[in-house]
């Protein structure tokens, strides 16, 4: 059994995670995953203006006082921090363990598209936007390094790359891959799995306090059992892992580099306290294509909130839209009216509606102060009650984050080990490409009682996240009886219904019985992505939540 832990999840994640693992109890390797594609571009932002930069530079500083102790207590470390400049990061790196008197063993991997043009705007065409597998991670290890540092690998490589060192696992052992790619989706988002932004927070020993970081105990077959160390806040329960199952998760064929893992055959049953086993991962060979994430500058943006109080909240809102029509002309600008108003309301803030006018353009002067500066100068000149939530400011430039596809034997993986030595890893000898296989819309739903108007989230949790301009929300049921209502309830129909912004979008529909849960993936609903989204939610974080608030008609036996 090989034992793995998370300290981060994004960049940004809590800073003291990295003591707090390595302190906490025993580990093998203690895995950081920085990078998501908002994160990408802002590190190809970095490194345009300073090619020696472009990797997280806050793991360099919790290594500052935790390099040492992981070298004393034998764990290894492995992370993505290396971002678009994995070579900067290990120099980094290197220059640190010298400060600080330590001898370590550091490796790096990189890779890069060798037939892809480089492309213009942020970071475009670095090495380290291919999403790499787990052998380029594995050789690292097993040439004795002490400390990997890698680029866009996929998220769920960091562990399954330590899994393939210990077990020596070829790329024939597709069952064990996909039971490692499994666990390293579970310990990706970090505290995710052990109760943090989790439906039912509130049944936490801690209230969801200060969540512990996960860990997995992965054995040659590739299941697992996900933990965390003793003494540490939040819960790892079957429903805590499943929720982080659930994210950012298309259909159930999981397609990676090394393996697509079938998530439809994945089981969770308790074993023990803080204790959940994982089992019956299936993989099959990996697609014969890796995905390259591109950066693009997509233009620059700009945001003013008008603050409308009292009557009239629509006819002022639509005098705003023709003052600023007129003033600077529509292409580009958007107008989002939240009714946050309340009728009769005895003090301004909930008597008054929030407008927020959005305005993108490839011009930074319209962008800037040509939009926010004519915002301003309706103060004295249009409704009554006039007023702005910020003064006049210059417009932001925003990245676009697309996918393309290479094939594998087009990318050169590269892993420079301890001693300078390159070694190139051979991509996968068999691929198969997976044929798209939509969900099922029309089960019946099951013979229940008299229902009664609750929350949905009475008797579900939810899950919902990005992936570039695409979002997911998958829904879990919390009994066997609840799932058969949910399965034949909650169709695509049903979830434009209730949730109208997804109306015209091109829904997909998955069921995953075995974790009770059904996943659904929006087309287009954050556009051209985070980075470009103007939505309230532009991550589609909060989806879930909202879809859980929701007052619909439940059988009355389901209901607590």
């Amino acid at each position: 059994m090989i034992r793995i832990g998370n300290a981060s999840g994004f960049y940004g994640d809590r800073f003291d995670a990295w003591r707090e693992m390595l302190t906490g109890g025993e580990l093998d390797v203690l895995t950081g995953d920085y990078l998501a594609e908002l994160t990408m571009l802002i590190l190809g932002r970095d490194r345009a203006r300073d090619p020696s930069t472009g990797y997280a530079k806050t793991f360099l500083r919790q290594m500052e006082g935790c390099l040492g102790l992981a070298l004393e207590r034998g764990v290894r470390i492995v992370t993505n921090a290396g971002g678009l400049n994995p070579p900067g990061l290990a120099a980094a790196l290197e220059s640190l363990a010298a400060r600080l008197g330590l001898s370590v063993r550091i490796a790096y991997v990189e890779g890069d598209a060798r037939t892809r043009k480089p492309t213009a705007g942020f970071g475009g065409g670095a090495p380290g936007g291919v999403y790499l597998g787990g052998f380029g991670i594995a050789a690292a290890l097993a040439a004795g390094a002490d400390v990997v540092v890698t680029g866009r690998v996929t998220d769920a490589s960091l562990v399954v790359g330590p899994a393939i060192a210990q077990f020596g696992w070829s790329r024939d052992d597709l069952d064990a891959l996909a039971g490692a790619t499994v666990a390293g989706h579970i310990l990706e988002c970090g505290a995710q799995a052990t109760g943090g932004n989790f439906s039912f927070f509130t049944e936490l020993p801690d209230g969801g306090r200060r969540p512990g970081f996960p860990i997995a105990e992965i054995d040659a077959n590739g299941t697992s059992v996900i933990t965390k160390h003793p003494g540490t806040g939040g819960a790892v329960t079957v429903e805590t892992v499943t929720a982080q199952l659930l994210y950012e998760i298309g259909a159930p064929a999981y397609l990676g580099p090394d393996v697509v893992t079938w998530f439809d055959r994945v089981r969770l049953a308790e074993d023990g306290p803080d204790r959940v086993r994982v089992t019956g991962a299936r993989g099959t060979p990996p697609p014969p294509t890796l995905k390259v994430g591109v950066n693009n500058l997509g233009g620059f943006r700009n945001s003013m909130t008008f603050v409308l109080c009292g009557l009239d909240i629509e006819a002022k809102a639509a005098l705003v839209r023709a003052q600023l029509t007129d003033s600077i002309g529509g292409h580009g600008l958007e107008f989002v009216l939240a009714r946050t108003d309340h009728p009769d309301a005895a003090d301004t803030e909930a008597a008054s509606a929030l407008l927020h006018v959005h305005l993108r353009d490839a011009d930074p002067k319209r962008a800037g102060r040509a939009f926010s500066a004519a915002a301003v100068e309706l103060a004295l000149a249009s409704y009554p009650g006039c007023t702005l939530t910020t003064p006049p400011g210059d417009g932001t430039p925003y990245g676009v984050f697309t996918a393309e596809h290479v094939p594998q034997s087009d990318v050169e993986h590269v892993v420079v080990l301890p001693d300078g030595q390159r070694v190139t890893i051979a991509p996968p000898a068999t691929t198969e490409v997976v044929a798209a296989r939509r969900g099922s819309d029309d089960e019946p739903p099951s013979s229940f009682g008299r229902p009664r108007p609750a929350p949905l989230g009475a008797v579900v949790g939810a899950r919902s996240g990005d992936k570039g301009g695409d979002a997911n929300l998958g829904v879990w049921a919390r009994t066997d009886e609840a799932y058969a209502w949910l399965h034949g309830w909650l169709s695509t129909a049903r979830l434009r219904d209730l949730l109208p912004e997804t109306a015209s979008l091109d829904i997909e529909r998955y069921a995953l019985p075995n974790l009770r849960a059904v996943n659904f993936v929006l087309r287009g609903l954050l556009d051209e992505g985070v980075a470009a989204s103007t939505r309230f939610d532009p991550q589609a974080k909060a989806l879930g939540e909202l879809l859980r608030a929701r007052i619909v008609d439940i059988p009355g036996e389901l209901l607590p």
